[in-house]
């Protein structure tokens, strides 16, 4: 039975706003590459499986980043695979540097740009040194808000320093698709970035802008709930009250709640038949499994995609036992 979505919208622009012809473009693409391969199993059996990871979201893993950020459902899987391969660095409770998520985020993605990192791991550590320790939990909802909607905190930076400057913030040239190019952010030291603009201004520009983002921007009304609870805030803060806002991650749909951001009963059980297997292992149903170490899941490619740049990265903490502020609010 078709969604009401589905029945509303013109077939063209349903496929549009799903961005069929990118994947169909991309699977074709990739059964030109490796037609001889293909053509042991049928085209027909290709297709089925290509969609079907598209579908369960395993596509975009170990994929170019210029696919991977090619459209919402895209970043949203990406999201998920970072969370559900590296979450034993929380159930751990390592503390990790900037340079260190990075490294993780690389080993899905071999040419995801530092600066994304960068720009995420500032809404965290705020004016403090970028090499200090983050706490998984603290990285993976600021990284989330930084990657999903990218081109529109780009916007909202530029908006910022207009209202900064007294300019006309309806002069400022807003991108509309995912582009990949991430305009440069004023320097945390500057004067006007401490003191902030007026709360009602900033959404009544931010206002205009989300009807020009439909679909890579927060909901407004979430937008407003957290621009109404204050009179005026700085560009970082808004962008730490965008992280830590419950709405705004079950919006998005990526992730689990903060509480839950550790269980995923589903890998778990698979990590489990896995670790069975191997022999030598303690059995993971033993009093003794609770002194294996945590082990981050095997890589799956996505179909007839060979893997890139396999490596290892040392995700260790210094054994600092300091932390991030989990427990601010925005």
């Amino acid at each position: 039975m078709l969604s009401p979505e589905r029945l509303a919208l013109p077939d063209y622009e349903y496929l549009a706003q799903r961005h069929v012809l990118t994947y169909m473009e991309d699977a074709v693409c990739q059964l030109l590459e490796n037609r001889e391969d293909i053509s042991q199993y049928g085209i027909a059996r290709f297709f089925t499986e290509y969609f079907t990871s598209v579908c369960q979201g395993t596509h975009i893993l170990f994929r170019e980043f210029s696919f991977i950020q090619a459209t919402p459902h895209n970043r949203a899987s990406f999201l998920r695979a970072f969370w559900r391969c590296f979450r034993t660095v929380g159930k751990n409770g390592d503390l990790l540097t900037m340079k260190e998520y990075h490294c993780l985020l690389q080993l899905l993605c071999p040419d995801f740009p530092l600066e994304l990192t960068q720009k995420a791991a500032r809404i965290v550590l705020m004016d403090d040194a970028m090499d200090c320790l983050m706490s998984f939990s603290d990285f993976l909802f600021a990284f989330q808000i930084q990657f999903y909607y990218s081109e529109f905190l780009d916007s909202v930076a530029a908006i910022y320093q207009d209202l900064l400057s007294g300019k006309n913030p309806n002069t400022v040239i807003v991108p509309t698709s995912f582009s990949g190019q991430h305009r440069q952010r004023p320097a945390l030291g500057e004067a006007g970035m401490l003191e902030g603009v007026e709360a009602s201004l900033f959404y009544q520009c931010l206002e205009n802008l989300c009807d020009r983002h439909k679909y890579s921007c927060p909901p407004p009304a979430l937008v407003k709930e957290v621009l109404s609870n204050v009179q005026r805030l700085t560009f970082y803060g808004f962008l730490v009250a965008l992280s830590k806002h419950h709405g705004i991650n079950q919006a998005l749909g990526a992730l689990p709640d903060k509480g839950d951001l550790m269980h995923d009963p589903a890998m778990d059980e698979e990590l489990e038949r896995l670790l069975v297997q191997v022999p030598g292992l303690v059995n993971s149903a033993t009093p003794e499994a609770s002194c294996l170490p945590s082990r981050i899941p095997p890589r799956v490619g996505s179909p007839w995609r060979p893997l890139h740049h396999s490596r290892k990265v040392d995700a260790e903490s210094d054994g600092s036992t300091e932390e991030t502020d989990e427990s601010e609010t925005g």
